[in-house]
């Protein structure tokens, strides 16, 4: 446990709080986050997720971008529908996504976790363009990536952050919740 973590942790809670209650201000946490744990994973080898938090990093400004010009009368962004054509697509691309980085950082790096951290980096991404998106089905994504990220992290010796990744869980299971009164049934 690093003072590197443990404020990458902090950053990263209030970050996806925010998230959660849609709050625009979480975009600004989020890229100190993202740019706190790009050296975290840096350090430890696990060089898709550094990537990923580059690549997050560009995410998190459309986000921030999108999210800071539709918003209702209140203020409050709006959450928009997922069709079943896009969700399918999302996950096809995260899909190859993992294969191709996958193929990459276990043959070009040393990476400690090659093919698994591909592939929570990929669908992470696509988790993130969903979240950017506004859509209630990001949550899901989260979710289930957040799961195994929890083991994967425990494995690697990063408790406090296994251990946002749990809390990161029940956080985005109330997003998802609050996010679906937001927006009518498909």
């Amino acid at each position: 446990m690093t003072a590197l973590e443990i404020a990458a942790v902090a950053i990263s809670f209030l970050a996806i709080w925010l998230t959660a209650r849609r709050n625009v201000w979480c975009w600004p946490l989020n890229l100190v986050a993202c740019a706190l744990y790009f050296k975290l994973f840096l350090d430890v080898r696990l060089y898709a997720d550094m990537a990923l938090q580059a690549v997050f990093g560009i995410g998190i400004l459309y986000g921030w971008f999108v999210w800071s010009r539709d918003r209702n009368a209140t203020g409050t962004v709006v959450v928009k529908p997922l069709t079943r054509t896009k969700a399918v697509a999302g996950l096809i691309v995260g899909a190859l996504g993992a294969l191709a980085i996958g193929w990459f950082t276990s043959r070009h790096t040393d990476a400690a976790l090659p093919w698994l951290d591909a592939t929570l980096s990929s669908f992470s991404l696509v988790a993130q363009y969903w979240t950017a998106r506004r859509h209630r089905e990001n949550w899901l994504l989260w979710i289930a990536v957040d799961i195994v990220y929890v083991g994967m992290f425990t494995f690697k010796g990063l408790l406090p952050t296994a251990g946002l990744y749990a809390v990161m869980i029940g956080l985005a299971w109330l997003g998802y919740r609050d996010w679906r009164r937001a927006v009518p049934r498909d």
